[in-house]
């Protein structure tokens, strides 16, 4: 697992989410304790249409949904969980410190920071270069069938 990269085509054989939810664009490192990935962010995103029109900001929502993505992508890889759908369950702990504008990347750092069979609860922020531009702690539920 050490050291892997995914790219998109390989990033939706794990995760369902498709075009214009898929919040993931690359996964740039896998290690034992963490995961990093990429979300290219455009000006050509649909949400920018509505979300502060004249001063586009991506919503925290969806950079929350993009660490969401990374985690489960992580809990997959880690624990061997292909097809089982991760599902969102619970979100703590959560501050938005930087706004995301076009023409950002955003890093996605997330690690596991507890286990138990079918919950999984994960760290993970995003950053712009080195400023944090959201923190959270995610809890998602792991289906068994």
């Amino acid at each position: 697992m050490s050291g892997k990269v995914m790219e998109i085509e390989e990033i939706k054989k794990y995760i369902p989410h498709r075009y214009p939810f898929l919040f993931v664009d690359r996964v740039i490192d896998i290690q034992e304790n963490g995961l990093t990935a990429i979300k290219n962010v455009t000006g050509n995103e649909y949400f920018f249409q509505g979300h502060f029109p004249d001063y586009p900001v991506m919503p925290g929502v969806l950079q929350l949904e993009a660490l969401a993505q990374a985690s489960a992508l992580f809990v997959i890889q880690k624990y061997n969980l292909v097809n089982k759908p991760v599902y969102f369950m619970a979100i703590d702990k959560v501050k938005f410190r930087a706004q995301v504008v076009p023409g950002d990347t955003l890093t996605l750092e997330v690690e596991v920071l507890r286990w138990g069979g079918k919950i999984a609860k994960c760290g993970g922020r995003a950053l712009i270069g080195d400023t944090v531009s959201v923190e959270a702690e995610m809890t998602a539920m792991i289906e068994s069938a």
